[in-house]
């Protein structure tokens, strides 16, 4: 089980906490080697999850988002948050609250928020990662962005970890399901599990 300083089902998201426990046990593992990385953090319980496996074992974990959310965020859509709306730009603004769970979680020293695109963020990275997390927008244009960008970044033996892994498209959104087929298909990752939505990758 994690070791969280905070009550996760108090922060906004959709991680199911088997989904969660599984992010920390190979944050964990991975973070002792090289830093983490995560795509996609909304709110911030994926980071709390990470983060604390991150700070357990002296490592990092960046944290990547624009925080203007995803199609399915906006003003009129399923999973608006109206209270997550800026009132005086009316934009869709998430930031403030994922610095609130950083701060509640004590991470503020084990996170290092980047606020920005992919492939922003992608232009010149160097750094070696022992996990890349993408539970980013899930267009193929975007998560297949958030594919190429980060996955060569992965030191071996490290984790590609995907949320929201559905085979059947009754169940939901294929862009997610079509670059765990494109990871496995690159011969670079091997399969490891897959819990609930969660698809755990190794590069080999």
């Amino acid at each position: 089980m994690a070791q969280l300083s905070l009550d996760i089902e108090s922060v906004k998201g959709f991680l199911d906490p088997e989904e969660g426990d599984a992010l920390y046990q190979y944050a964990l593992e991975a973070s002792r080697t090289a830093p983490c990385f995560e795509i996609g953090a909304y709110c911030g319980k994926s980071t709390v999850y990470i983060g604390s496996a991150c700070r357990e074992s002296g490592g990092v974990l960046y944290s990547l988002d624009h925080h203007r959310g995803s199609e399915e965020h906006q003003p009129g859509e399923a999973y608006h948050d109206a209270d997550l709306l800026d009132q005086e730009s009316g934009v869709f603004d998430s930031f403030r609250e994922f610095r609130r769970t950083l701060s509640r979680a004590g991470l503020e020293d084990t996170v290092v928020p980047i606020v920005a695109s992919s492939e922003i963020a992608g232009r010149g990275w160097v750094t070696p990662l022992s996990m890349v997390f993408i539970d980013g927008g899930h267009s193929y244009e975007s998560a297949l962005c958030d594919y190429r960008t980060w996955s060569g970044h992965i030191i071996q033996g490290g984790f590609l970890v995907i949320h929201d892994i559905f085979p059947d498209p009754e169940e939901g959104g294929q862009a997610p399901y079509d670059i765990w087929k494109k990871a496995l298909a690159s011969a670079l990752f091997e399969e490891v599990e897959i819990v609930q939505t969660l698809g755990i990758l190794r590069r080999v």
